[in-house]
């Protein structure tokens, strides 16, 4: 049993409510935390009593519900490193060195990320190139977005860059391709990369 005070009762709000946030996705658990609120609530006037099975729950589902967040984390962030790729017409590009790969969607040695978990994603593709270099993004067989860089300029190399929002169901996949019928060139040593992150 805990003293009336509006410390103790903001206290146990805030914890109801953030496991709220954290655990709807599951089933069942919202009535359970409702009822967990209510009995919160229904006491604030005089005192907050949660018994000791109550507060066991309260932690469980707390606990649950971050397990749940944590396996529904997608990002990805890879770099071209180990040498320059001077690339065929139509062929993809495959960033060798993966700094970040939560959720395993992206591989490396295809160059593919493959969708885990369906969502909105967003992916961003720069690089640095010797023109005249395309680059296309591809959702599956459709292109997406593209990146150019043309030749004839003062300094060879030149960074280009492109970011993209794409709705993605699970199975989905991204991945980054010169053009065909063109070759075309990428830095490496961490000048060019691909990334992507679930927003929501």
């Amino acid at each position: 049993m805990f003293p009336n005070s509006a410390l103790s009762i903001a206290v146990a709000v805030s914890l109801l409510n953030n496991v709220s946030v954290q655990a709807t996705s599951l089933t069942g658990t919202k009535t359970k935390l409702k009822a967990l609120q209510t009995l919160v609530l229904n006491n604030a006037q005089v005192t907050v009593t949660l018994d000791p099975s109550a507060l066991k729950q309260l932690q469980k589902l707390s606990s649950y519900g971050m397990v749940q967040i944590n396996k529904k984390t997608v990002a990805f962030s890879a770099n071209v490193m180990a040498k320059q790729l001077e690339l065929g017409a139509g062929q993809t590009v495959i960033y060798d060195k993966v700094l970040t790969n939560d959720g395993n969607g992206y591989d490396d040695r295809t160059g593919v990320f493959t969708c885990p978990v369906a969502g909105t994603y967003m992916f961003v593709v720069d690089s640095h190139s010797r023109g005249p270099t395309w680059l296309h993004v591809y959702l599956n067989k459709q292109r997406v977005a593209s990146l150019f860089v043309a030749g004839g300029h003062k300094h060879p190399y030149l960074q280009m860059s492109r970011t993209v929002v794409l709705k993605l169901k699970r199975g989905d996949h991204v991945k980054v391709v010169n053009r065909a019928k063109y070759k075309g060139n990428v830095f490496h040593e961490g000048y060019s990369g691909f990334s992507g992150a679930k927003l929501y």
